[in-house]
Formats: C-alpha cells, sequence, structure tokens
C-alpha cells in the first residue's frame, strides 16, 4: 500500500470537513493507496500531468486533487470545499504550487 504525502495544509482541510465527507473521502484515499480508482474521479491535466481530481458528493461537493504516479506514494496537492460549478482559480493555483513543490523536492533528493 502507498504512503500518504500531504502537502501544504491539506490534511488539515479535510479534516475540517464534515465526518461523513471525511468517512467517503478516507475510503477513496484507501483505494488509491491500493493502486485502485477512486469512484469518482477526473484528470486535472490543467494542473499537470498525472495529477488527478476525487469528486465527493456528500454534503455538497468535496475535491481532493493528488498526484499518485510516484513509486513512493500518493502526494494530496489540495483539499477543498467546491462552491460554484467551476473550479476555482485559487484552487488550482494552489495545486499547480504544491505540484511544483513536489517535484523540486523529489528533483533535488
Amino acid at each position: 500500500m502507498k504512503r500518504l504525502f500531504w502537502i501544504g495544509n491539506s490534511y488539515k482541510a479535510l479534516t475540517a470537513f464534515p465526518k461523513a465527507v471525511k468517512q467517503v473521502s478516507g475510503f477513496q484515499l484507501h483505494l488509491i493507496q491500493q493502486g485502485e480508482d477512486p469512484d469518482d474521479w477526473k484528470p486535472m491535466s490543467s494542473i499537470g500531468t498525472s495529477v488527478r481530481e476525487v469528486r465527493i458528493h456528500v454534503d455538497g461537493e468535496y475535491r481532493i486533487i493528488y498526484l499518485a504516479k510516484f513509486e513512493e506514494g500518493v502526494y494530496i496537492l489540495h483539499a477543498f470545499h467546491k462552491k460554484t460549478q467551476k473550479t476555482s482559480k485559487k484552487d488550482l493555483d494552489i495545486a499547480r504550487a504544491r505540484l511544483r513543490e513536489v517535484i523540486q523536492n523529489r528533483t533535488s533528493l
């Protein structure tokens, strides 16, 4: 099972989700850790290659943006409550910045 790496405040954001959303999120992340696809996801190529978004439809709309292509684990880039149909520029920018951070840290090892 792959390890989870929480980037920025993604863990704090996810733990602030309502209880039912956290339960669904945990199950979906467990699937990803096992190399399986979550129940509802879409590619987020606007953020980066191999970046995906888990879509959670409980008590509103919630999203977890992650990268699972590396052998060492799954990088959770961003977790947020989606309030409009389109993902906000702010949320996309946060995920892009955190992806850059992951790539920089991996290449400096």
